[in-house]
């Protein structure tokens, strides 16, 4: 008589002829799917990847685009901290935006996001906050610089003037005093755009059973969906918004510029971004931009973790 383990032998070959044919199955459907992701990859890695591990070598050289690049070790974060007076100038100008214009940028966005979702019109509205957001800076600053026109002209002044409120023009864009003003003010009409469309979409993925589930538990108010409903089931999207905001805050540039000019009276308006847009592309001292660059990173990477810690919910 045969053994048993001879006559579960085939069952044994059968099953793992099997288990190879599933292991196959799953390494093609991987290999397939990373040849789809592939296109991003390969982007990612050259334009994202590459660019800063490049940038943080270089932050340890002297580099100017003529010469090889000189290895001088913390030099440049020494002189950075250290000596640099107008970093230490645009770093304060910088947080004092990002203070102000982060979490204003980012509580409108919802607000009007929520006051907007309940509208009949909704597309129209939502069209008319989004489209300066997607409108060059340049462009609209010259609006906005004929309403903040430092003489008697400009819209703000003569308003002002007239209606016996000031007796003679307020420089606004020329005043170390109300430069920044200026800058968070025009910053903030033009920030609703991806978070604001964010918010809007996902305030309409809220399902309306939820709040008559809500009305049926004791709810009684608008403001009570949106405390117990729909800010707990919008921790993603608001995630995404706050983590958009702290970059968008910490990268103004554009705006300030084409408002203040470059530099600004006294560097009222200059900003992290400005000083590192000076010594690259104005005075190519690119290793010493390498490390104004690498502190932004670092600076907006903890921010980012710190609101991911606080937003992120422990199921995600």
């Amino acid at each position: 008589m045969q053994s048993s383990v001879e006559v579960n032998r085939p069952l044994q070959l059968k099953a793992q002829k099997v288990s190879r044919f599933k292991l196959t199955s799953a390494g093609r459907k991987a290999a397939l799917g990373y040849l789809f992701l592939s296109p991003f990859l390969i982007l990612f890695i050259v334009f994202t990847v590459i660019p800063v591990v490049q940038s943080v070598y270089l932050s340890f050289t002297y580099y100017n685009m003529l010469q090889p690049a000189k290895w001088i070790g913390l030099s440049n974060y020494s002189v950075l901290f250290l000596e640099d007076d107008i970093f230490i100038k645009s770093l304060k100008n910088t947080f004092i935006f990002a203070v102000i214009a982060g979490p204003l940028s980012y509580c409108l966005s919802f607000l009007l996001a929520w006051v907007i979702n309940t509208l009949r019109a909704k597309m129209i509205f939502s069209l008319a906050f989004y489209v300066p957001s997607i409108t060059s800076g340049i462009a609209l600053s010259i609006v906005w610089l004929y309403i903040f026109s430092g003489d008697r002209y400009g819209l703000l002044n003569n308003w002002m003037l007239s209606w016996g409120m000031i007796s003679e023009p307020i420089l606004w864009t020329t005043d170390p005093d109300t430069i920044m003003p200026v800058i968070i003010i025009v910053s903030l009409w033009m920030s609703m755009g991806t978070g604001f469309l964010v918010f809007l979409a996902g305030l309409q993925n809220v399902s309306p059973e939820l709040y008559e589930a809500g009305s049926i538990d004791g709810i009684s108010s608008r403001f009570q969906e949106l405390w117990f409903i729909t800010l707990p089931l919008m921790k993603p999207q608001l995630l995404f918004g706050a983590v958009n905001s702290i970059v968008a805050a910490f990268g103004v540039f554009d705006i300030a510029v084409a408002i203040a000019g470059m530099p600004s009276p006294n560097y009222a308006g200059h900003t992290i971004i400005s000083h590192l847009f000076d010594y690259a592309f104005i005075r190519f001292e690119l290793g010493y931009a390498s490390s104004i660059a690498v502190f932004l990173f670092f600076l907006t990477f903890g921010l980012g973790r710190i609101v991911m810690k606080l937003l992120s919910s422990k199921d995600q």
